[in-house]
């Protein structure tokens, strides 16, 4: 079973930085051509995109992270990464990463890293 790991959280002060990194405990087939996402979940809230990385590299964000975050992938490493900036208190929860191969039907989470920015 493919197991999801973020790395890289931790508590901030607004206005800092941090870089969340995502990879898996085996190879994920057709890693490639997997989309791939940052979600987050802050308490008493649902969950929610924050960006997304085609297989192309074409990446998309949430409008409350644009200029803010940027999201990257290396397939060579088959990690997935999110710069992120200008951190505010706002963006305090638990951040997931997703790795989704539609072709194969394949959908992995990992299990969350804290991001906690304090004012």
């Amino acid at each position: 079973q493919v197991q999801l790991m973020e790395s890289g959280g931790g508590l901030v002060q607004a206005g800092g930085s941090l870089r969340l990194s995502c990879s898996a405990s085996e190879s994920i087939a057709r890693f490639r051509i997997a989309t791939l996402g940052w979600y987050r979940q802050a308490p008493g809230k649902h969950r929610e995109s924050v960006a997304n990385i085609s297989s192309t590299s074409t990446p998309s964000y949430a409008d409350f992270v644009k200029g803010r975050f940027t999201i990257s992938r290396d397939n060579t490493k088959e990690t997935l990464y999110l710069q992120m900036n200008s951190l505010k208190p706002d963006d305090t929860a638990v951040y997931y990463c997703r790795v989704a191969v539609v072709a194969l039907v394949t959908d992995y989470w990992g299990q969350g890293t804290q991001v906690t920015v304090s004012s």
